[in-house]
Order: C-alpha cells, then structure tokens, then sequence
C-alpha cells in the first residue's frame, strides 16, 4: 500500500486496550460510560475498537456523526453531547436516543418532534458548576424540570454537569455533591425520579482513582483519556494507558540549513499574530506537508525527541531536525504524536489521509 502523506494513523487495538482499562475503573465504581468519538469525527475503526471493549453507549457532538455510528451498525444508545440547536430537533430525536440540554424552548421542540415521530427520547438536564459551559443555574432547575415533565414523549432521565472545559474547573467531591444535593431537591419538588447522575467526562477519572468520587455518580462521557491514554488535567500519562494510539506522518518537502530569527522589519504572521523566536544561530531546518489547515501545529510532539517544532503556516510545518536521532533527507517521512487539538483537527481535515494499523 502506498504510504500516501499526510495521513493520521489509527491503532485501533491500542485504542481498545485503553478502553478496556478505563472501563474497569468506572464499572468496579458502578460508573455506566458514554464513550465519545467526536475527536476523531466517528472514525469507524475507532468506534468498533471502543464497542469491542465493551462500552455502554456512543457520544459525539455531531448529528452527522450519530448517523455515520447508526450507519455502521452500532446498536448501543447514542448520545449527543452539543446542546441541540432548535432548528434540529427532528434529526435530534430521530438519531440519538439521549440529549444533553439547557433550555425548556429546545425541550418543547424536541417533544413535538418526537410525538410526530412517534418514538420516547431522553434527556439530561445539564446544570452549570461553576464551568460556565453549557448548562442551566442549579437555582433554575425546579422550574426547569416541572415544565419539562409535563412534555409528551420526552423522558427526562437526570441531570449532568460539565467540568475542566471552558473554565478549567476541576471535578472534585464537593463539586459532585453539590450534583447530588441538586437532584435531592429536584426530586423532593417534582417527584421526578431523576436516576442518572452525570458526573462529567475524562477530566473526572483522577477523581475516581483517587476513591473521591461519591458512589451516587453513575455516568461520565469518556474520550481522550481513552483515545490518547492521558490525564485531562494535565496531560499527564494515565496510569496503564498507551499513549501511541494515534500519529500523524508528514513528508519532507525541503530540508535546508537557514537563519533561526528572521531578518527584516517584522509586522503580524499569515494569522495575525506576532510569533516569537529563539535565536539557535543557523541550523538544519525541514518543512513538512502539513499546516494548520490540517492540524493544530503546536499540539504536535514528534516522534524523534531531537526535532523541534518552531510553528507553522496553512500548508507548512517548519521544524528544527539539527539534533534529529533519524536521518532526514527530501522526501523523508516524520512522525508526530497528536495531541487532542492536533488529532480533531487531522480527524476533520480532507487533506490528511486516515490509515487504520491492524
């Protein structure tokens, strides 16, 4: 097979001895997990990897996403993760079997599209901590949960939260018992039975391992620890997790030895910004074809510890290769390892290749 570049390789069986790993934890806890495939766009090799480990259900965030798992014959429950925009209700409903959501208007619609469909869909009402993502104002969720009851055809199943996104907010016990509180009074003014509490995602997991997750919390939404084998909190390695699951492989399309500043009077870069440099002297430089229209440049880690990546353009990476281990030369492949901004964006753009490594 023709190695064709740039590409983003796959390695599904490491990708499911991850899974397999972080399910043990959450399912010895009696912790239900939402594995999420929205980084790598649904890949179906990804997907097959996670069902084969044993997942409870699938996540994304896209629509278009659900359908390509349904698609592929995955017959666990779907779940979108992104808040529904009003004007899908009626593909909300007919592709995912639970929603995440923050607005009774959205609630309304979603309950006439599924009495026109004729189907029960579920929904997680979604409360803020302190995150300041998506979710209602926990002194907002009475209200919120009385009128929602009283829709046909929707089936409001718990409340979630969603932690260490936007605001970096870190989950810890207290924060999922203020979850736990929440529902206490939620059922004690609706009679509402509420029996999932969704703690968050991967950034959760340290919490879990440390024995402070209180026994209440019965599902978290899990992607990158799963897929990239690390710590959300930090990046850090997770403890028994490979983190070579996925690289994305560039070519050498020149190899030169130039000035490490530049010269000239100096204004904004291509994307308006005002990079700095570092002064090494002249050295042994390589461009690869890869740019930020096919991954985040500075959430790469190459392979080779002695390459350094200085920054990118649209089509361009520009490397620092003068300490390489391997010897570079046009035409020379170079690997990196993505992060989870790296491998979105590898995963969306149609110029980067996908190759599943048995």
């Amino acid at each position: 097979m023709p190695n064709f570049s740039p590409r983003l390789e796959i390695y599904p069986q490491r990708i499911e001895e991850n899974a397999r790993a972080i399910l043990e934890l959450c399912h010895r806890h009696g912790i239900q997990v939402a594995a999420v495939t929205k980084v790598t766009c649904a890949h179906p090799a990804v997907a097959q990897a996670l069902l084969d480990a044993g997942v409870d259900m699938l996540a994304d965030s896209r629509i278009e996403n659900l359908q390509a798992l349904r698609r592929m014959g995955a017959t666990l429950p779907l779940m979108l993760l992104r808040i529904p925009a009003p004007s899908q209700a009626a593909e909300v409903v007919r592709w995912s079997d639970i929603s995440l959501n923050s607005s009774v208007a959205t609630l309304r619609l979603l309950s006439q599209a599924a009495v026109f469909h004729g189907i029960r869909h579920q929904v997680i009402l979604m409360v803020d901590l302190g995150d300041l993502r998506e979710g209602i104002w926990p002194d907002r969720a009475v209200e919120t949960l009385h009128e929602a009851a009283t829709l046909p055809a929707l089936d409001v199943i718990g409340l979630g939260c969603n932690l260490a996104c936007y605001g970096g907010v870190i989950p810890t016990t207290e924060k999922m018992q203020q979850l736990i509180d929440l529902r206490a009074t939620c059922r004690a003014a609706t009679g509402l039975e509420l029996p999932v509490l969704c703690g968050g995602n991967s950034a959760n997991l340290p919490l879990l391992a440390a024995e402070g997750m209180p026994p209440e919390i019965n599902l978290l939404r899990i992607g990158e620890t799963m897929l990239l084998g690390c710590s959300v909190i930090d990046r850090s390695p997770w403890p028994g997790a490979r983190q070579d699951t996925f690289r994305v492989v560039g070519e050498v399309v020149e190899l030169g030895r130039k000035p490490s500043f530049p010269i000239g009077e100096r204004g904004q870069d291509a994307f308006g910004g005002t990079p700095e440099f570092v002064d090494r002297g002249i050295r042994k430089r390589a461009i690869c074809n890869l740019g930020r229209q096919d991954v985040v440049v500075d959430n790469l880690m190459p392979e080779d510890p002695g390459i350094i990546v200085l920054g990118g353009s649209s089509d361009h990476l520009i490397l620092d290769v003068e300490e390489a281990q391997l010897d570079v030369a046009l035409g020379s492949e170079i690997a990196f390892y993505p992060g989870y901004g790296a491998l979105l964006a590898a995963s969306t753009s149609a110029y980067v290749h996908k190759v599943v490594i048995a």
